[in-house]
């Protein structure tokens, strides 16, 4: 079996007639003068925490930087940004129980300390240009000191990725090949609205040095860190499309880190197949799984695709934002329906994702993007499509979607 057939085998294994939805949400850890908790201080938190709880610790270098708790995960992120990953269920309320969970155990912790979990897309204190982002250190992993060397070498923003930056992120199920072509496209071309839709900034005039827009910051960030592996997946629209091409395009792209056999080491340049084979590796199949798991995490593309579809273009947002968010999703992408329409008033757009992106860096909700259509009238019709097909209880999650647009529909005047 070839490299690119075990990369494709991989993705391919996360099929599912599930309609599941997994929940990422980052946070700073900041006191009042929107300084960061220490590293060392958050770890023991999270070994003394993780021993209360009976969770799996995981650790990197000698140091804790997480635990598993079953039904979610935690994580210390590149500057201390503390992320919780909930494990993919149907049920909306199930994820909010677990976040509820989650902050019942930690905002006390935290508060004793003088700290709060904050959700933005950019750390407060670099978006009004009150530090810069080098003054907030990396915690003391091999992954990140190689990523921040390499993305210092690719683009202008990575020290600010790596340091400042948070998002929430929502997982979806696909069904077959097709049916994950079907919605990597979809979401490509409406991320421009849901990217505005889920835009979190601390000040509404700040920009980034040497940028334009002062809209999508946190997206700005991660367009101008490295062409190979982020902005929107090259091809997505060609008509061969599939596991196949994906696969071809990471095994042919820089890998930049490599971690095999525990070790992490400094890859640079070379390519996974410049470094080892995968097919080499077929008598060693925990060993193959985890160099391929790897493999797919080091590329950073808007809609990224593993063992599911990842949509990363949202800022970090309050709970229950995060929750909407993950219903329109929902309510867009798991409804017959709903797909056939989408599809049917976004044809004809396939070339204007980056333009309409664009636009909206400059101007917006206000921003006119696909049919002459501004942003937020978008925003607001596909909320309306998904509170047709969503179930009462779920529908009430648009509503934080729907009061932010309202603000925003009457400011526009």
């Amino acid at each position: 079996m070839t490299d690119r057939e075990i990369v494709a085998n991989f993705i391919r294994a996360g099929e599912t007639e599930e309609h599941r939805l997994g929940l990422e949400l980052e946070h700073f850890i900041l006191n009042e003068m929107e300084e960061g908790i220490e590293f060392e201080v958050l770890s023991e938190l999270i070994r003394e925490t993780g021993e209360k709880l009976g969770a799996e610790p995981v650790t990197a270098e000698g140091h804790v930087v997480g635990y598993d708790a079953g039904d979610h995960t935690i994580s210390i992120e590149p500057s201390c940004q503390f992320e919780i990953s909930i494990a993919p269920f149907s049920s909306l309320s199930k994820i909010e129980g677990i976040y509820e969970g989650f902050r019942t155990v930690w905002d006390p912790l935290l508060g004793r300390l003088g700290y709060r979990m904050v959700t933005k897309g950019v750390h407060p204190a670099v978006e009004s240009g009150r530090i810069h982002p080098t003054e907030l250190p990396l915690i003391p992993k091999n992954r990140y000191y190689f990523m921040d060397r390499y993305f210092r070498g690719t683009g202008r923003f990575g020290v600010h990725m790596m340091r400042a930056s948070a998002s929430a992120q929502v997982s979806l199920d696909y069904s077959s090949e097709k049916d994950m072509v079907r919605k990597l496209r979809i979401l490509t071309i409406l991320s421009p609205v849901l990217m505005q839709i889920m835009e979190n900034k601390s000040y509404p005039d700040s920009r980034l040095t040497e940028r334009k827009g002062k809209h999508l910051l946190r997206t700005q960030i991660w367009e101008d860190l490295d062409p190979d592996r982020t902005g929107f997946f090259p091809g997505a629209f060609h008509g061969k499309f599939g596991y196949d091409t994906y696969a071809d395009l990471l095994l042919s792209r820089p890998l930049a880190v490599l971690t095999d056999l525990g070790e992490t080491t400094y890859a640079g340049e070379k390519t996974l197949p410049e470094i080892l084979s995968l097919s080499e590796l077929s008598d060693q199949p925990e060993r193959q799984k985890a160099v391929v798991e790897h493999l797919l995490s080091m590329f950073f593309h808007h809609i990224r695709l593993k063992r599911y579809l990842e949509v990363r273009v949202a800022d970090s947002v309050p709970i229950r934002k995060a929750l909407g968010y993950a219903a329109l999703l929902k309510g867009l992408l798991y409804s017959e329906k709903n797909l056939l329409r989408v599809e049917k008033l976004l044809s004809g757009h396939l070339i204007d994702v980056e333009e309409a992106v664009f636009r909206t860096e400059i101007q917006g909700e206000n921003a006119i993007i696909y049919s002459g259509k501004r942003v937020h009238a978008w925003a607001r019709d596909l909320i309306h499509l998904a509170e047709e097909v969503l179930p009462p209880e779920e529908k009430e999650y648009l509503k934080e979607l729907s009061v932010g647009l309202k603000k925003r529909e009457r400011s526009a005047g």
